[in-house]
């Protein structure tokens, strides 16, 4: 065990972890983040995508003694007291059933739409292709994409 520094949601946090702990597992373990789920645990399924430097990662695949340096974002942390467009456009088109993968859906959106805010329904279909949804909400993601792009721009 070792003590890491980390800045979670814009605060600096030290937390006690083995060298290969996912960062999954420190947020929601020792910094009660439960928003980032646990999926399938190897990378594939996107439930515990969290932003590092504002870019989509899974948080299940990253060490979080390799984190010191990085700004990490969780969807608890991705808005202040106002809804981002993404989040509106969720709630507006009432995009979850279940919900469970509906964090890990947002905050890889709204990487994705900092990197291409003006996208076609082709470029939004890759970028949310790798996020799995056991409720098939496919057309209302990328509709809400979509919709959060309009909002943003």
């Amino acid at each position: 065990m070792a003590s890491y520094n980390l800045k979670v949601n814009g605060k600096k946090v030290s937390v006690n972890t083995d060298d290969d702990t996912p960062l999954l597992w420190v947020l929601r373990d020792e910094l009660n983040l439960v928003g980032t789920k646990y999926g399938c645990g190897i990378g594939q399924c996107g439930a515990c995508t969290v932003h590092i430097d504002g870019i989509a990662m899974r948080s299940c695949s990253v060490p979080a003694s390799r984190m010191e340096d990085s700004e990490i974002t969780t969807i608890e942390g991705l808005a202040d007291e106002k809804l981002t467009p993404v989040q509106e456009a969720w709630k507006e088109l009432d995009v979850p059933q279940c919900g469970y993968c509906q964090a890990g859906q947002i905050m890889t959106a709204s990487s994705f739409l900092k990197q291409n805010p003006n996208p076609n329904n082709e470029e939004i279909r890759n970028a949310m292709h790798s996020n799995l949804c056991r409720c098939a909400s496919y057309n209302r993601i990328e509709k809400a994409v979509a919709l959060a792009a309009k909002k943003m721009s």
